[in-house]
């Protein structure tokens, strides 16, 4: 049996996604789940890649995967 189907939207110019798509397909999916007559799950998982860049993965019956980029914020303490 085949794993979930992996999919990604458009990429901005550096070939990564951007913040505003990934936040949209995510409110995609919740539309999705919230109108569906039943029951529903959506996962986030996020790492690091590199720095400067994540990788964003949601998970909501397949997987969405994007590579952002990123400012690091390091706090001092």
């Amino acid at each position: 049996m085949a794993g979930p189907t992996a999919t990604t939207m458009a990429h901005d110019d550096t070939g990564n996604a951007t913040r505003d798509q990934v936040v949209g397909k995510l409110e995609q999916l919740f539309d999705e789940v919230l109108g569906h007559d039943g029951y529903g799950r959506i996962e986030v998982d996020m790492k690091i890649l590199r720095k400067g860049q994540k990788e964003v993965v949601l998970r909501c019956g397949k997987e969405y995967r994007y590579v952002l980029d990123f400012a690091c914020r390091r706090q001092r303490r």
